[in-house]
């Protein structure tokens, strides 16, 4: 038996979606993921690719970690975190973590005449962004202390952020195998570090939200 667990980075995965899928275009309805298909549907592909090269053994998923952020000063996150923790926490298999997002000040550099500011110069609001390295180091932290206590024989990784990268080379290193799950067209970087990838566009359709 080969023992699973879906490491998932929420926005990252999220956003994703949504640009292929969430707005509809030329006339579509738009699609929504059914998060309640998503364990399913990854160990079945998982079961896939280990068949692949011979490997016939029977997957077990043993946990789904999503990991995700909110704004506290976004209303629609708080809505946002109220499904994360009153749905999705309670699926079978699941665990979230969810991060409060921070925006924090920045100044922007003119690359033609060089001078920073860090307010508009209509409105003069302060310029900020949202720091979410609270959740990458989270889902790092977890992929190498349970990879390190043995606690899956296989990690999927649903991102395409090149920050795994390191973590993932070293739980090769160990002898653990770590299959990336993206879209095509992202995360070459951490395709590349990885045993192996599954891509969602073959198992897009499978994930649609049905009435």
């Amino acid at each position: 038996m080969t023992r699973v667990r879906i490491f998932i980075d929420f926005w990252n995965f999220q956003t994703g979606w949504n640009a292929r899928l969430g707005r509809g275009g030329e006339g579509k309805a738009a699609e929504q993921c059914d998060w309640t298909s998503l364990p399913r549907v990854l160990l079945r592909e998982t079961g896939a690719v280990l068949a692949s090269v011979g490997i016939d053994e029977a997957c077990s998923l043993e946990e789904t970690l999503v990991y995700a952020s909110v704004d506290p000063a976004n209303p629609n996150e708080l809505k946002l975190r109220g499904w994360l923790s009153n749905f999705l926490d309670r699926l079978p298999s699941f665990k979230v973590t969810i991060h409060e997002r921070r925006s924090r000040p920045f100044a922007a550099h003119c690359r033609g005449c060089g001078v920073e500011t860090s307010n508009c110069p209509s409105c003069g609001a302060a310029f900020a962004r949202s720091v979410e390295k609270g959740v990458d180091t989270a889902l790092v932290t977890d992929l190498l202390a349970l990879g390190s206590e043995g606690a899956f024989d296989v990690a999927l990784l649903v991102s395409s952020d090149a920050d795994f990268a390191p973590a993932t080379r070293h739980l090769q290193g160990r002898g653990i195998k770590v299959i990336n799950v993206a879209w095509p067209d992202q995360g070459h970087e951490l395709k590349k570090a990885c045993w192996a990838d599954v891509d969602l566009d073959g198992c897009k359709s499978d994930l649609f939200r049905r009435p």
